[in-house]
């Protein structure tokens, strides 16, 4: 990946993919290694774990444009190369979370979410 070119986005906008999609089917355990390599990835950079998690899902039978995707999720830090999270040493931090959940919208499967913000202290951003 080191001569590879690099790309603005994770992911292409608007993409829609799909476990019904076409395209040929692929070995699953490779895939799963390249997203366990994502996975990763995300702690110093939160901006692919939106893409990380849609890949994700499609584990148990991959498709070719599912690691198109995967491949251009590992080009993405290439050209963003000065974004990501920074965690100096000896520090403590304290993670908040504050969710607004509604657990009676779906009455089969109580799986309904509505909203989140979170919050890192002595995490220095830069990007």
């Amino acid at each position: 990946m080191e001569y590879c070119k690099h790309v603005s986005t994770p992911i292409i906008t608007g993409c829609k993919l799909s476990k019904d999609d076409e395209s040929l089917e692929l070995d699953h355990t490779m895939y799963r290694s390249m997203i366990v390599n994502l996975l990763y990835v995300t702690a110093t950079r939160p901006d692919v774990m939106q893409v990380v998690g849609v890949v994700a899902r499609f584990q148990y039978k991959p498709k070719e444009t599912h690691e198109n995707v995967v491949k251009r999720t590992f080009r993405y830090p290439k050209g963003t190369m000065d974004f990501g999270l920074w965690y100096p040493k000896g520090k403590d931090f304290t993670f908040t979370a504050y969710t607004n959940v509604d657990w009676e919208a779906s009455i089969d499967d109580r799986k309904n979410s509505s909203g989140g913000a979170f919050s890192w202290e002595n995490v220095l951003c830069h990007g």
